[in-house]
């Protein structure tokens, strides 16, 4: 029945965007659409490598297809991002970057933690907050873009809070997994109002894969 529901809602999606998109779909778009649905029903099926595989074709043909289309997108993503970025860390001394693509390796050593602004179009994140020195009593860091894949491994020393927004693909949460679309997590650990150090994630990416490790 599960299996049945969601190729009902895939085919839902998929005649709702024939209808609001039809007048601009050609033959790539009806491609880069399919393998977009095709993508969305592995992820949702639990075979999220090769639904990401599929979703990044989709996204490529669309892209050949309709480059205005996908510029407005990562345009409105990077103007909501500067809002955010105002709003979450004002009044905090943080690093801002924004690109194409980045790459944060916070797993391999001891890292200086410091209150971050970061988007892109590409990007991807290993954050382990055992090996984490804290700058500020008090730290932000904000990931946001269109596609992403963050492994957060978690500490007891610090107090952590977490907001996190996948549309497409999935969120890990200890031994819960939730794939699919408008996929969402608000978690704040029973240490935060109580710990010296806290640290804040404020992820948000169209389509993601966000793994959340407990110590």
């Amino acid at each position: 029945m599960d299996k049945r529901n969601r190729l009902i809602a895939i085919g839902l999606i998929g005649v709702g965007c024939l209808m609001i998109f039809g007048k601009w779909i050609g033959f790539f778009s009806v491609v880069a659409l399919l393998f977009l649905l095709l993508g969305i029903y592995r992820t949702t099926s639990g075979k999220v490598k090769q639904g990401y595989k599929l979703l990044g074709i989709g996204a490529v043909l669309l892209l050949l297809d309709h480059l205005l289309l996908v510029l407005g997108i990562c345009l409105i993503s990077l103007g909501a991002f500067y809002v955010k970025s105002k709003r979450l860390q004002q009044g905090k001394v943080f690093m801002q970057k924004q690109g194409f693509s980045s790459r944060f390796d916070w797993d391999l050593s001891p890292w200086v933690m410091r209150c971050l602004s970061a988007w892109h179009v590409l990007g991807e994140a290993d954050v382990d907050l055992s090996l984490a020195i804290a700058e500020d009593k008090e730290t932000i860091m904000l990931f946001q873009g269109i596609f992403g894949d963050m492994d957060i491994h978690l500490s007891d020393d610090y107090g952590v809070e977490i907001e996190a927004f996948v549309l497409f693909g999935s969120i890990e949460f200890g031994s819960h997994r939730d794939t699919g679309m408008m996929n969402r997590l608000n978690w704040k650990s029973a240490n935060y109002e109580t710990s010296p150090n806290k640290v804040k994630f404020s992820i948000s990416y169209l389509m993601g894969d966000l793994d959340i490790t407990k110590p």
